[in-house]
Protein backbone atom coordinates (compact mmCIF):
# COMPACT_ATOMS: atom_id res chain seq x y z
CA UNK A 1 0.00 0.00 0.00
CA UNK A 2 1.05 3.72 -0.50
CA UNK A 3 2.26 5.85 2.28
CA UNK A 4 -0.39 7.20 4.60
CA UNK A 5 -0.57 11.24 4.59
CA UNK A 6 1.14 11.00 7.76
CA UNK A 7 4.28 9.00 6.69
CA UNK A 8 4.82 11.13 3.82
CA UNK A 9 5.23 14.61 6.07
CA UNK A 10 7.28 12.79 8.76
CA UNK A 11 9.51 11.48 5.73
CA UNK A 12 9.54 15.06 4.18
CA UNK A 13 10.21 16.65 7.70
CA UNK A 14 13.25 13.89 7.93
CA UNK A 15 14.45 15.13 4.57
CA UNK A 16 14.36 18.60 5.35
CA UNK A 17 16.01 18.44 8.74
CA UNK A 18 18.77 16.04 6.95
CA UNK A 19 19.07 19.35 4.67
CA UNK A 20 19.27 22.21 7.08
CA UNK A 21 21.93 19.98 8.86
CA UNK A 22 23.56 19.78 5.97
CA UNK A 23 23.68 23.33 5.32
CA UNK A 24 24.80 24.44 8.55
CA UNK A 25 27.60 22.27 8.71
CA UNK A 26 28.73 24.42 5.55
CA UNK A 27 28.30 27.56 6.63
CA UNK A 28 29.84 26.81 10.36
CA UNK A 29 33.67 27.37 9.69
CA UNK A 30 32.65 31.04 8.01
CA UNK A 31 30.52 31.41 11.36
CA UNK A 32 33.58 30.19 13.51
CA UNK A 33 36.35 32.83 11.55
CA UNK A 34 33.33 35.41 11.78
CA UNK A 35 32.88 35.50 15.90
CA UNK A 36 37.22 35.38 16.01
CA UNK A 37 37.41 38.28 14.08
CA UNK A 38 34.80 40.16 16.29
CA UNK A 39 36.55 38.82 19.13
CA UNK A 40 39.74 40.07 18.12
CA UNK A 41 38.50 43.60 17.34
CA UNK A 42 37.13 43.74 20.61
CA UNK A 43 33.81 44.65 18.73
CA UNK A 44 30.89 43.82 21.14
CA UNK A 45 28.07 42.14 20.04
CA UNK A 46 24.34 41.89 20.47
CA UNK A 47 22.40 38.45 19.73
CA UNK A 48 18.62 38.97 18.58
CA UNK A 49 16.76 35.99 19.97
CA UNK A 50 12.48 35.82 19.76
CA UNK A 51 9.83 33.15 19.17
CA UNK A 52 9.12 32.86 15.74
CA UNK A 53 7.00 36.46 13.98
CA UNK A 54 8.32 38.56 16.92
CA UNK A 55 9.45 40.21 14.80
CA UNK A 56 13.02 40.09 15.30
CA UNK A 57 14.39 40.63 11.09
CA UNK A 58 12.42 44.00 11.41
CA UNK A 59 13.82 45.18 14.24
CA UNK A 60 17.24 44.47 12.78
CA UNK A 61 16.15 46.83 9.90
CA UNK A 62 15.05 49.52 11.75
CA UNK A 63 18.49 49.18 13.72
CA UNK A 64 20.42 48.94 10.87
CA UNK A 65 18.89 49.71 7.89
CA UNK A 66 20.51 45.87 6.27
CA UNK A 67 17.44 45.16 4.31
CA UNK A 68 16.89 41.68 5.71
CA UNK A 69 15.01 39.04 4.60
CA UNK A 70 11.84 39.34 6.62
CA UNK A 71 9.68 35.91 6.70
CA UNK A 72 7.06 35.13 9.03
CA UNK A 73 8.47 30.95 9.17
CA UNK A 74 10.60 29.02 11.78
CA UNK A 75 13.73 29.49 10.98
CA UNK A 76 13.47 31.33 8.12
CA UNK A 77 16.79 33.36 9.45
CA UNK A 78 19.09 30.48 8.70
CA UNK A 79 22.17 31.53 8.52
CA UNK A 80 22.62 34.71 11.34
CA UNK A 81 22.29 37.94 9.86
CA UNK A 82 25.52 40.26 11.48
CA UNK A 83 25.53 43.70 10.71
CA UNK A 84 27.61 46.44 12.59
CA UNK A 85 25.98 49.93 14.19
CA UNK A 86 27.15 52.52 16.60
CA UNK A 87 26.22 53.85 19.64
CA UNK A 88 25.03 57.00 20.36
CA UNK A 89 28.76 58.48 21.56
CA UNK A 90 30.14 56.58 18.92
CA UNK A 91 31.23 52.73 19.92
CA UNK A 92 31.07 50.29 17.25
CA UNK A 93 28.80 47.03 18.06
CA UNK A 94 27.24 44.04 16.13
CA UNK A 95 23.76 42.92 15.90
CA UNK A 96 22.95 39.15 15.46
CA UNK A 97 19.86 37.93 13.89
CA UNK A 98 19.49 34.35 15.17
CA UNK A 99 17.01 31.72 14.01
CA UNK A 100 13.36 32.19 15.62
CA UNK A 101 11.85 29.56 18.46
CA UNK A 102 8.31 27.59 18.90
CA UNK A 103 7.47 26.32 22.20
CA UNK A 104 8.12 22.33 22.65
CA UNK A 105 11.40 22.65 20.08
CA UNK A 106 12.09 18.80 19.51
CA UNK A 107 15.51 18.07 20.58
CA UNK A 108 17.01 17.38 16.90
CA UNK A 109 16.05 21.04 15.89
CA UNK A 110 17.89 22.07 19.08
CA UNK A 111 21.06 20.19 18.21
CA UNK A 112 20.60 20.79 14.54
CA UNK A 113 20.63 24.76 15.44
CA UNK A 114 23.46 24.55 18.29
CA UNK A 115 25.93 26.16 15.91
CA UNK A 116 23.95 28.59 14.97
CA UNK A 117 22.35 29.40 18.60
CA UNK A 118 26.02 29.76 19.90
CA UNK A 119 25.83 33.24 18.58
CA UNK A 120 23.56 34.02 21.58
CA UNK A 121 26.40 31.88 24.05
CA UNK A 122 29.36 34.49 22.48
CA UNK A 123 27.59 37.90 22.46
CA UNK A 124 27.60 40.62 25.26
CA UNK A 125 23.81 41.35 25.27
CA UNK A 126 20.86 39.74 24.46
CA UNK A 127 18.18 41.83 22.66
CA UNK A 128 15.04 39.19 23.45
CA UNK A 129 12.05 40.42 20.84
CA UNK A 130 8.67 39.68 22.08
CA UNK A 131 5.46 39.77 20.20
CA UNK A 132 3.47 42.13 22.36
CA UNK A 133 0.48 41.67 20.44
CA UNK A 134 0.44 38.13 21.23
CA UNK A 135 -2.45 36.00 22.77
CA UNK A 136 -0.06 34.72 25.37
CA UNK A 137 3.50 36.33 25.11
CA UNK A 138 4.82 35.51 28.53
CA UNK A 139 5.35 31.80 28.20
CA UNK A 140 6.50 32.46 24.48
CA UNK A 141 9.32 34.41 26.57
CA UNK A 142 9.84 31.16 28.93
CA UNK A 143 9.61 28.67 25.76
CA UNK A 144 12.63 30.76 24.14
CA UNK A 145 14.56 30.92 27.44
CA UNK A 146 14.23 27.03 27.84
CA UNK A 147 15.79 26.98 24.55
CA UNK A 148 18.48 29.16 25.21
CA UNK A 149 19.29 27.43 28.83
CA UNK A 150 20.96 24.96 27.26
CA UNK A 151 23.53 27.04 25.49
CA UNK A 152 26.52 27.76 27.25
CA UNK A 153 27.25 31.15 28.27
CA UNK A 154 23.61 32.26 27.52
CA UNK A 155 23.05 32.45 31.13
CA UNK A 156 25.88 35.27 31.90
CA UNK A 157 24.43 37.92 29.43
CA UNK A 158 22.18 40.55 30.29
CA UNK A 159 18.99 40.43 28.72
CA UNK A 160 17.11 43.60 27.09
CA UNK A 161 13.33 42.46 26.21
CA UNK A 162 11.42 44.24 23.67
CA UNK A 163 8.12 44.90 23.56
CA UNK A 164 7.45 44.81 20.23
CA UNK A 165 4.21 45.67 17.77
CA UNK A 166 3.04 47.74 20.57
CA UNK A 167 0.95 49.61 18.52
CA UNK A 168 -1.21 46.44 18.11
CA UNK A 169 -1.38 45.73 21.86
CA UNK A 170 -3.68 47.00 24.18
CA UNK A 171 -3.21 49.04 26.80
CA UNK A 172 -4.05 46.13 29.07
CA UNK A 173 -1.74 43.97 27.06
CA UNK A 174 1.35 46.43 27.27
CA UNK A 175 0.51 46.75 31.41
CA UNK A 176 0.70 43.33 32.07
CA UNK A 177 3.99 42.82 29.94
CA UNK A 178 6.00 45.59 31.70
CA UNK A 179 4.73 44.64 35.35
CA UNK A 180 6.00 40.84 34.45
CA UNK A 181 9.48 42.29 32.80
CA UNK A 182 10.11 45.37 34.79
CA UNK A 183 12.93 47.03 32.48
CA UNK A 184 11.39 45.47 29.24
CA UNK A 185 11.16 48.20 26.38
CA UNK A 186 7.21 49.04 24.17
CA UNK A 187 8.15 49.68 20.51
CA UNK A 188 7.14 49.28 17.40
CA UNK A 189 9.99 48.25 14.79
CA UNK A 190 7.61 48.71 11.79
CA UNK A 191 6.76 52.33 13.30
CA UNK A 192 9.45 53.27 14.83
CA UNK A 193 7.83 54.35 17.83
CA UNK A 194 10.14 53.44 20.78
CA UNK A 195 12.77 52.23 18.78
CA UNK A 196 15.38 55.32 20.46
CA UNK A 197 14.33 54.30 23.92
CA UNK A 198 15.59 50.89 22.93
CA UNK A 199 18.73 52.06 21.48
CA UNK A 200 19.48 53.76 24.48
CA UNK A 201 18.78 51.08 26.70
CA UNK A 202 20.99 48.75 24.53
CA UNK A 203 23.89 51.00 24.60
CA UNK A 204 23.57 51.25 28.58
CA UNK A 205 24.27 47.49 28.65
CA UNK A 206 26.96 47.20 25.85
CA UNK A 207 30.38 46.90 27.72
CA UNK A 208 32.31 49.72 27.42
CA UNK A 209 36.59 50.36 27.76
CA UNK A 210 37.86 50.79 30.70
CA UNK A 211 41.39 52.28 30.36
CA UNK A 212 41.99 55.72 30.11
CA UNK A 213 44.45 56.81 27.47
CA UNK A 214 46.14 60.27 27.69
CA UNK A 215 49.21 59.51 24.48
CA UNK A 216 50.41 61.19 21.47
CA UNK A 217 50.10 58.83 18.19
CA UNK A 218 52.92 59.29 15.67
CA UNK A 219 51.65 60.68 12.19
CA UNK A 220 53.35 57.41 10.99
CA UNK A 221 50.84 55.69 12.85
CA UNK A 222 47.74 56.61 11.01
CA UNK A 223 46.08 53.17 11.60
CA UNK A 224 46.76 53.26 15.18
CA UNK A 225 44.70 56.47 15.20
CA UNK A 226 41.73 54.90 13.31
CA UNK A 227 41.69 52.13 15.34
CA UNK A 228 41.68 54.09 18.71
CA UNK A 229 38.40 55.84 16.82
CA UNK A 230 37.23 52.37 15.73
CA UNK A 231 37.28 50.22 18.73
CA UNK A 232 37.51 52.85 21.66
CA UNK A 233 35.64 56.17 22.79
CA UNK A 234 37.46 59.64 22.36
CA UNK A 235 36.50 62.36 24.74
CA UNK A 236 39.34 64.70 22.68
CA UNK A 237 41.49 64.54 20.29
CA UNK A 238 44.57 67.40 19.09
CA UNK A 239 47.08 67.73 16.49
CA UNK A 240 50.47 68.65 17.43
CA UNK A 241 53.40 68.71 15.38
CA UNK A 242 54.82 65.46 16.97
CA UNK A 243 51.25 63.38 15.94
CA UNK A 244 48.37 63.25 17.02
CA UNK A 245 47.24 63.55 20.72
CA UNK A 246 44.59 61.18 21.75
CA UNK A 247 42.15 60.98 25.29
CA UNK A 248 40.44 58.23 24.78
CA UNK A 249 39.03 55.18 26.90
CA UNK A 250 39.92 51.64 25.20
CA UNK A 251 40.53 48.21 26.42
CA UNK A 252 43.35 46.73 27.44
CA UNK A 253 44.81 44.78 24.36
CA UNK A 254 44.12 48.30 22.60
CA UNK A 255 46.03 50.22 25.18
CA UNK A 256 49.04 47.82 25.24
CA UNK A 257 48.95 48.38 21.33
CA UNK A 258 49.39 52.00 22.08
CA UNK A 259 51.68 52.05 24.76
CA UNK A 260 54.14 50.12 22.32
CA UNK A 261 53.68 52.47 19.57
CA UNK A 262 54.32 55.48 21.92
CA UNK A 263 56.96 54.04 24.24
CA UNK A 264 60.48 55.81 23.61
CA UNK A 265 63.05 53.66 21.43
CA UNK A 266 66.12 53.01 23.13
CA UNK A 267 68.38 55.08 20.52
CA UNK A 268 66.10 58.29 21.67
Amino acid sequence: PGETKIELDRRRIRARMAKLKAEIARMEPARRTQRRARRRGRVPSVAIAGYTNAGKSTLLNRLTDAGVLVEDALFATLDPTVRRARTADGREYTLTDTVGFVRNLPTQLVEAFRSTLEEVGAADVLLHVVDAAHPDPVSQVEAVRSVLSGIEGADRIPELIALNKADLATPEQLAVLRTAFPDSVALSAKTGYGVGTLRAALEDLLPRPGVLIDVVIPYSEGSLVHRVHEEGVVEREEYAAEGTRLVARVDEALAAAVRAATAPRADE
